[in-house]
């Protein structure tokens, strides 16, 4: 391949300013051209390309968001959106993609994968929702975001002796909530794998406090069903301890990625141009076990996630 196209689509995460600088420098030094898609797959129909020199992607490891931008485009959901995507490509004569992004964004790559053009998928999400890869770029990040939260939040909470629940991102994952709550000491994690049941959040606080306990941290992910205000003010209600909410919302998506998130992020950039120079079809690229894996890219994204019952049921034995 001569010449490749690299963009960032959907929420950004901490990391894809590194993904985005080892394609840019591994690409260059394979001897291709490497041009910089702006804006995602919106970008992409309104011809935002612009060719990358090394200078283009210095000193951004380090940065959050993404300095390609990222949008979402309900035109490119479209057939006409995805032929105009094609044509575009073929006018800039992209041989190869990377697409940076979540399973949306990745799905997006697949429709031009049909089409003949080769897709390398980075996963690109704080969510943690790609099955094929035991992590995502970012998801480290957020969880480390909300582990600093959640630790001021204690502070306060003990000297009130409230009860505090703390609502974080993942859409209809909950890792990011229970990894949180597991490595902050959360009393209770509510995730939309498993049926929350508040009456039964409403006795273990209503048992601590007569042990003697003076807060109750209570981590909830925003694809629980139940609104966050309708849980506060049942467990007030119930137990008669004054409940706040805290949501953390786009808190998590910003920040320095992690030690982990660049490394990730770097390594898939560098495997998404190995493979592109080599011709290879199109992949979804990930980790497995700590190593970098490259699968079938439509195969990989049928592929089921299954929710880690041992780590969930680890905090109610450790929040009592």
């Amino acid at each position: 391949m001569k010449r490749i196209g690299v963009l960032t689509s959907g929420g950004d995460s901490p990391g894809m300013n590194a993904a985005v600088r080892a394609v840019v420098r591994c690409g260059l030094d394979r001897g291709m051209e490497v041009y910089g898609i702006y804006r995602g797959y919106e970008g992409l129909l309104d011809a935002e390309l612009k060719q990358m020199e090394r200078g283009n992607v210095g000193d951004i490891l380090q940065r959050g968001g993404t300095i390609l931008k990222t949008a979402r485009s309900k035109r490119f959901q479209t057939e006409e959106g995805i032929e105009r995507a094609m044509s575009v490509l073929d006018t800039f004569k992209i041989d190869g993609l990377v697409v940076v992004g979540g399973d949306g964004s990745l799905h997006g790559g697949l429709e031009l994968s049909k089409r003949g053009m080769p897709v390398m998928g980075v996963p690109g999400t704080i969510d943690n929702d790609l099955a094929y890869t035991d992590y995502t770029i970012g998801f480290d990040t957020a969880v480390t975001t909300v582990l600093d939260a959640i630790s001021k939040l204690r502070d306060t909470s003990s000297a009130h002796e409230r009860v505090v629940i703390v609502e974080v991102m993942g859409r209809r994952c909950g890792d990011i909530a229970m990894y949180a709550g597991l490595a902050g000491g959360a009393e209770e994690v509510l995730v939309p794998e498993r049926p929350s049941d508040i009456k039964e959040v409403c006795r273990k606080i209503i048992e601590s406090a007569n042990r003697g306990k003076q807060h109750h941290i209570i981590i909830k992910a925003e694809g629980v069903d139940i609104p966050t205000m309708d849980i506060a003010r049942e467990i007030q209600e119930v137990t008669g301890r004054e409940t706040k909410q805290v949501v953390l919302s786009y808190l998590q998506r910003g920040g320095s990625p992690t030690m982990r998130d660049r490394l990730l992020a770097t390594l898939c950039g560098a495997k998404a141009v190995e493979l592109l120079e080599k011709d290879s079809e199109s992949k979804a690229i990930g980790t497995v076990n700590g190593h970098i894996i490259a699968e079938d890219l439509e195969e990989a994204l049928e592929e089921t996630r299954e929710f880690d019952t041992g780590l969930y049921e680890l905090i109610g034995v450790l929040g009592k």
